[in-house]
């Protein structure tokens, strides 16, 4: 049983037959506001978070914990932001590895050698991966988002870690099993025992899609309808966490063990930068795992 303090905030989802999920617990530490993971959080084995828009220096539209170098803030406060997240995460930007995001399914294996790719400037990021894997201790995985879906996952047997960045490109191609396959093939993972988290990105009350991309869905999902609201003549709301959700959980992870979050970051703006509620111009949330040790 999951024990919170009085001052956590839970979200939840409910799915199928009366299923539900636990959300992500909401923290407050210092002028940071960070959502984690509570099943992860109880295994030990990982420091990990989802950050939100509030505890920064970035001003303007990037206002304030703009955690992204390719947006167009100012580098210096994005490297002061990240010393700010990683510090309270007990690491610095010479252990985090961060990939140039494409909205592919390409997974990357990150070892001690690609500490620091990504960490200070996008220059060193590694090219085209929309997903980092590693076992190796003390190494920061990253991804930044503004309505995408964050996806994370802890292997508690083999001590193995991934992030994975799903827009809707993403998803069709179904990076999420993608992540999964490369975790079993380099550390020997087992979806019975991997636990993954849903987290939180831009919801259906908020992400309306046509049919270009209703009929992409369609081509790859036989349960797309279930994933769709129709609202007009080609316009449909997309539930892109369900999608990601049933993805995991056919792919072969228990449905207790995946953590789904309710957070849409439209809807929640004082919390979150959203891409479609900013019109393009707004900053990145992170998301960020550590096996703890040192590497």
């Amino acid at each position: 049983m999951y024990h919170y303090s009085a001052g956590d905030i839970i979200t939840s989802k409910v799915y199928g037959e009366g299923l539900k999920h636990m959300g992500f617990v909401r923290k407050q530490i210092d002028d940071i506001l960070i959502f984690t993971i509570p099943s992860f959080t109880e295994t030990g084995l990982v420091k990990h978070g989802f950050t939100s828009r509030r505890g920064g220096v970035s001003f303007g539209d990037y206002s304030s914990l703009n955690l992204a170098f390719h947006v167009g803030d100012d580098p210096d406060c994005v490297r002061e932001n990240r010393n700010k997240v990683l510090s309270m995460l007990g690491s610095s930007p010479d252990r985090l590895v961060a990939g140039s995001q494409v909205h592919g399914n390409r997974v990357h294996v990150v070892t001690v050698k690609d500490k620091g790719k990504g960490g200070a400037s996008l220059d060193t990021a590694i090219t085209g991966t929309d997903a980092l894997i590693t076992n190796s201790p003390g190494i920061v995985l990253s991804s930044y988002y503004a309505d995408c879906v964050p996806l994370f996952f802890l292997d508690p047997e083999h001590k193995a870690i991934g992030l994975a960045h799903a827009g809707w490109k993403g998803t069709v191609q179904e990076i999420g099993v993608h992540t999964l396959r490369a975790m079993s093939e380099n550390f020997g993972t087992g979806l019975d025992c991997c636990l993954a988290a849903v987290g939180p990105s831009i919801g259906p009350c908020c992400y309306q899609v046509d049919s270009h991309v209703y009929q992409r869905f369609a081509e790859r999902f036989d349960y797309h309808k279930v994933l769709f609201e129709k609202e007009e003549e080609d316009k449909w709301k997309l539930n892109l966490q369900r999608a990601n959700y049933e993805q995991l959980l056919r792919a072969g992870i228990r449905s207790d063990n995946i953590t789904v979050s309710s957070l849409c970051t439209a809807c929640c703006h004082d919390i979150f930068f959203s891409y479609r509620k900013d019109r393009g111009k707004t900053g990145r949330q992170a998301s960020l795992i550590m096996l703890a040790g040192e590497s």
